[in-house]
């Protein structure tokens, strides 16, 4: 990949190994760009316990002083549920927000890429039972 200015590296890659013997690997394909498809976290986890349930992918757009956003993050944290914050201000902006979200409140939550809306939409839906750990 020294067309990307890599220089000399080994390709991109993760393995299995079992006191000296790699017993699997996962070597990302050899194509055109930087594929990160077969050589990370979960494709490993997977591998080894494919039982398992992945955790959501949580984040919650914040701003500070924000009470609602307060209730968002404790009923996140009551449910065990790991998340993202995005504090208005400071690692994003209001316009960041509204290109996501299509809102102008906050806070705005968005779990596996759905927009579920508000701490109010946040409390129906881990009520409802749709979270991994509701």
């Amino acid at each position: 990949k020294e067309d990307l200015g890599f220089g000399k590296r080994s390709w991109r890659y993760s393995m299995i190994v079992d006191d000296g013997v790699v017993e699997k690997m996962f070597i990302e394909p050899d194509v055109e760009g930087d594929p990160f498809e077969v050589s990370d976290a979960d494709t490993m986890l997977e591998y080894l316990d494919p039982s398992v349930k992945k955790p959501q992918a949580i984040t919650v757009f914040t701003k500070p002083g924000c009470g609602h956003c307060a209730r968002a993050k404790s009923a996140l944290d009551k449910a065990g549920l790991g998340y993202e914050e995005i504090v208005l201000g400071t690692d994003a902006t209001m316009r960041s927000l509204r290109a996501v979200s299509g809102a102008l409140t906050t806070p705005q939550i968005f779990i596996d890429g759905e927009k579920i809306g508000g701490a109010d939409e946040l409390e129906s839906y881990l009520g409802s039972g749709q979270s991994a750990a509701a």
